[in-house]
């Protein structure tokens, strides 16, 4: 039995799926059925039952007993790794960073490109995902850092703040506010918008500051991500507020028009979570630290 075979399990009871489990290791899906065939027969155990009639995955009481324990032969074999990269004074390793489509798309691209050309040795693992599951993998040691917006302190993690981006009001360029400079939150009374769904921080954060201002809008749209809310704004479903960076090329290319809001709390925080009871790698330590190098270049400009 290999440290490979372990991961590949590991990998499967935290994504709950075959496919995604193949896609993180490299191989088929039926290489991952094959690898926990062979982990089932050597044990002589049940490890996976799936409901009957649904794709569901859960594991069973000896299932449970062998993803911890290959939880910690797996930490066990990265601190190896990274303290024989240390003695080589060598920055290498994967780093599984998981993030929200927002931010993954549109800002850290550049802090990746520059990690990858300081680090040749070294890789970054990007994943995206929704804010609850990126949590979710952190604290299961699924990836080792999550780069959400509006980080949450909870137990069992710690955050590292950014200093986030403005809010902004985005629309067709045909639409009635499409060539004002700027907007108050009382003026987007009655609009008809694009909107997160409900359990995404942005879309609790616009709703707060909308109570807060008297505002009520119309709800023309909810969709999980930011690409398929531009697009529903492209072809005029409604208006949206978004993250500036995230539509930066649409407000060049002139697809969407971009306009500032007017209230200072329209900010979006950004944060860097990662499990408190666990020292990061190398690799991820200097990752962090460029984030933060970024950010703080950010906001000199």
């Amino acid at each position: 039995m290999q440290i490979e075979t372990l991961k590949i399990f590991c990998d499967l009871v935290e994504t709950r799926s075959f496919s995604q489990a193949a896609e993180r290791n490299f191989i088929t899906q039926s290489a991952v059925s094959q690898q926990v065939r062979g982990l089932e027969a050597k044990f002589k155990r049940r490890l996976l039952e799936r409901v009957r009639g649904r794709r569901e995955l859960h594991l069973t009481q000896a299932g449970e007993a062998f993803y911890q324990a290959s939880r910690e032969v797996l930490e066990a074999y990265a601190n190896l790794e990274e303290g024989m990269r240390q003695l080589a004074g060598t920055v290498g390793g994967t780093v599984r960073v998981a993030t929200v489509y927002s931010v993954g798309l549109h800002e850290l691209p550049p802090v990746v490109r520059e990690f990858m050309a300081l680090y040749p040795k070294a890789k970054i693992d990007l994943e995206y995902s929704r804010t609850t599951r990126v949590v979710r993998d952190v604290l299961s040691g699924a990836v080792e850092l999550g780069v959400v917006a509006y980080p949450e302190k909870r137990r069992g993690l710690e955050v590292v703040e950014l200093s986030g981006d403005r809010l902004v009001f985005i629309c067709r360029p045909g639409h009635a506010f499409a060539r004002r400079r700027k907007l108050r939150a009382a003026e987007l009374q009655g609009q008809s918008f694009v909107l997160f769904e409900r359990d995404i921080p942005t879309r609790r954060a616009t709703d707060k500051i909308l109570r807060a201002h008297g505002v009520t809008v119309q709800r023309a749209a909810e969709f999980d991500n930011i690409e398929t809310i531009k697009r529903a704004v492209e072809v005029g479903l409604g208006a949206a507020i978004v993250p500036r960076p995230s539509v930066l090329d649409e407000q060049r290319s002139g697809r969407l028009a971009v306009v500032t809001l007017a209230e200072p709390e329209w900010r979006r925080s950004v944060g860097v979570i990662y499990r408190g009871d666990r020292t990061l790698g190398t690799a991820a330590r200097k990752f962090v630290e460029l984030l933060q190098r970024s950010d703080r270049a950010k906001g000199d400009g």
